[in-house]
């Protein structure tokens, strides 16, 4: 029987049907400021009027809800609305787990509690894959110590590579380059944005290239005299420590005992060079081996570049240190071309070196602070502003001076807002190494070329260093400074770049333009 009263008739809009989630769990009304509450999906309620969708209704019909799903559903709702937060969460937490552990006695070889200014400094250090170091690793830390600070290492490269995809998606999809920058491959877009797709996927290449460079230094340990087992942990710990580029070392006498040697030197600048290219590259480059020209323009850039910056370390470290009796004087002509090759990939991340930084000249120095800064490919386990970011400021410079009206690269136009987010970063990357360098001037009395060049270091996370950080006189102040260094030039630049794309918002008017003078 009909409604008699047609007002009310006339209101009333159709029963929509109900989804088969709908059906089963019934219409869930939770609070948009509840902690599962997530953004209403406008092909269940396009209206955006009913439901707010939680954990229970992405699961299938009649499932029980498990902590394990709405764990991650919980990472999926921060790795997409505030990517920035969930990189900084999760690696601030990490660290002082890793700087719990490593204040136990048994971290030590002596039993003694570290301090918790060195604690802190070697776990960020891991986390953060630097390498830097307070303590000689070897001798210091004990066995668990050791494994505390690989951890640390493995779990923060994996995290690194994951979170910096993440955020780059994040980028993209708020600048509108998602579509341009798969255009060359089948790659979907959403797959990045699956946390738990990408996370297998990252750590099953990290194992497969772990396992590689194990298979490669167990052998040569074995031939150094060590016992199998002792010969499995340095091979386990190098391998992890190559290709997240950490910097750490568990050799006995110092990788500058095998200042010559091939079998040792080689699987680090091969794995420091994987490491540093960053997975999309990796992946993008195996999906599409025999097709180079479905590569993705940041592949292309990055390769570019990367390759560019290797040949130009390749070539002015040797000739700055080829008579150096500190670094390659005193090596014959086969250890000088080991640690050229080396050399020319190590400032990019890594911070391994079998010659003596801090007997290098002052001029390769320059050079190498450079090389730091730019540091490796995005989405990689290396530091710095990304080779992809220097690759766009020289486009954006070329395109200036031939007075192009468009930037462009490998048949591709880059969009005006890419270039803005690269000069953000590297102004604000800029003016914190100035600000830690003018720090720590005021806290100690070294010179300003190795304040500098530890500075670079740390922001870096390359490892590199003169002699700053394991100098027993150095006090907790320039540490704590360090240690932040560390940690903002791991996060920092992800992090900017996600919020300058986030904070963009569209206005319905625009200022007239006034051009003011310039140079």
């Amino acid at each position: 029987m009909g409604n008699p009263n047609p007002r009310t008739n006339r209101r009333r809009s159709p029963r929509r049907p109900k989804n088969a989630l709908q059906q089963t769990l019934g219409t869930v009304r939770t609070p948009a400021s509840h902690p599962m509450a997530f953004e209403p999906n406008p092909e269940i309620d396009p209206e955006n009027t009913v439901v707010y969708h939680t954990a229970e209704t992405f699961v299938q019909p009649g499932q029980k809800v498990t902590m394990r799903d709405r764990l991650k559903f919980a990472l999926d709702r921060a790795a997409r609305s505030s990517p920035a937060r969930l990189a900084l969460g999760v690696f601030a937490l990490f660290i002082l787990l890793i700087t719990s552990a490593l204040m136990l006695p048994i971290s030590t070889r002596s039993g003694e509690v570290p301090r918790f200014v060195d604690a802190l400094f070697t776990a960020t250090s891991a986390v953060c894959v630097t390498g830097l170091s307070v303590q000689d690793t070897i001798t210091y830390w004990s066995v668990f110590g050791q494994a505390m600070i690989a951890l640390g290492i493995a779990v923060g490269g994996l995290g690194i590579m994951t979170l910096s995809s993440i955020l780059a998606l994040a980028v993209s999809r708020r600048i509108g380059l998602a579509q341009k920058m798969l255009a060359a491959s089948e790659r979907k877009a959403e797959s990045l944005g699956d946390v738990g797709m990408m996370l297998r996927a990252v750590i099953i290449t990290s194992a497969l290239c772990e396992g590689i460079l194990f298979a490669v230094f167990f052998p040569r340990f074995l031939t150094l005299g060590e016992g199998t087992l002792e010969a499995a942990w340095h091979a386990t710990f190098m391998s992890i420590s190559t290709f997240n580029n950490a910097g750490f070392e568990t050799i006995h006498q110092g990788l500058g005992h095998y200042v010559e040697d091939w079998w040792m030197l080689m699987p680090i600048a091969v794995g420091t060079t994987v490491g540093a290219l960053g997975f999309p590259v990796v992946h993008d480059v195996w999906e599409n081996l025999r097709r180079p020209s479905k590569w993705t323009l940041h592949t292309k850039l990055t390769l570019t570049t990367y390759g560019s910056l290797a040949a130009i370390s390749a070539i002015v470290i040797p000739l700055n240190e080829w008579n150096n009796p500190r670094t390659f004087g005193s090596l014959t002509f086969s250890g000088k071309m080991a640690n050229t090759v080396l050399g020319a990939v190590n400032t990019r991340s890594t911070g391994l070196s079998a010659v003596d930084i801090s007997g290098m000249k002052r001029t390769t120095w320059l050079m190498q602070d450079i090389f730091m800064f730019i540091g490796g490919g995005s989405g990689s386990t290396a530091g710095g502003l990304k080779v992809t970011t220097v690759a766009v400021l020289i486009l954006a410079f070329i395109a200036e001076a031939r007075g192009n009206r468009d930037i462009e690269a490998f048949k591709r136009r880059i969009p005006t807002e890419t270039i803005r987010v690269a000069v953000s970063i590297a102004i604000i990357s800029t003016i914190t190494v100035i600000t830690a360098v003018w720090i720590l001037m005021q806290m100690t009395a070294y010179s300003l070329d190795m304040l500098l060049f530890e500075s670079v270091s740390a922001f870096g996370t390359v490892g590199l260093s003169t002699g700053i950080a394991m100098d027993p006189a150095l006090a907790d102040g320039p540490k704590y400074v360090f240690t932040a260094l560390m940690f903002a030039g791991r996060t920092g630049t992800m992090t900017v770049a996600a919020a300058l794309a986030m904070r963009q918002h569209l206005r319905l008017f625009r200022y007239p333009p006034e051009s003011p003078a310039i140079g």
